[in-house]
């Protein structure tokens, strides 16, 4: 646990821990974006040539663990946040980038091109232990206790095969998201958490019985948690 005194804060010490973990490999790094608006304060921080500086771009590979099925242009698209935030301010090739084509017809259609996407970066059709798909997973969780689109109640929750799946019904648009055995196939998984309307949420996951989808993920790697004062008080 890893406690800053506000979301500036957590922010630049997210960026350095993600510099050092992303030049522990000599190979390619894949690297899990979450969407929200204190992952898109990380990115805009990570943009920033002290920190952008120190990476190299042209290994790193970048997916998302949800998005929104609207258009890569739309003020909701996830991918937009990251494109505007970190990926237009870096050398990244665009080969590098794999964004959920949400210009299919269809979330179950676009879930299952990625999930296809996926495979074909992993190597397989099936995860095994200590063979990671990415190298670090950040992530978010809601005030309800959701992370990436895995909302309470969800049947999505208990998918064991399926990579990727189409949410429907929970918001007022369809989603997509990564499942958590996918999720979990990851060196190192980071929640970043700020703001007092997670204070509560916070609560319950610490004390180790809460079953709230962000307290379901168990990384095959390590956990950490990246709050700030207000989110942990």
């Amino acid at each position: 646990m890893d406690v800053q005194a506000d979301n500036l804060a957590v922010a630049e010490r997210v960026a350095g821990w993600l510099v050092e973990r992303l030049n522990i490999n000599a190979g390619n790094l894949s690297l899990c974006l979450s969407g929200g608006k204190t992952p898109k304060l990380l990115y805009e921080t990570l943009a920033k040539p002290e920190f952008s500086s120190k990476i190299s771009w042209s290994k790193v590979h970048v997916f998302w663990g949800d998005e929104r099925f609207v258009p890569k242009n739309d003020q909701l698209s996830n991918f937009k946040m990251v494109k505007t935030a970190l990926l237009d301010n870096v050398s990244i090739p665009e080969g590098n980038i794999h964004a959920v084509p949400t210009e299919l017809g269809d979330a179950e259609l676009a879930a299952a091109a990625y999930e296809k996407e996926l495979q074909a970066f992993y190597g397989g059709r099936v995860l095994v232990a200590n063979k990671f798909l990415f190298d670090v997973t950040l992530l978010g969780i809601g005030s309800d206790g959701h992370t990436a689109s895995l909302f309470p109640g969800s049947d999505v929750l208990k998918e064991k095969t399926a990579w990727v799946k189409a949410v429907k019904g929970v918001k007022p648009e369809d989603r997509i998201t990564l499942t958590l055995p996918v999720l979990e196939s990851s060196k190192a998984v980071a929640f970043l958490v700020t703001g007092s309307d997670k204070s509560a949420v916070m609560k319950q996951v610490l004390t180790g019985k809460s079953t709230v989808p962000a307290a379901q993920i168990r990384p095959q790697g390590h956990l950490y948690w990246f709050l700030d004062q207000a989110a942990y008080l």
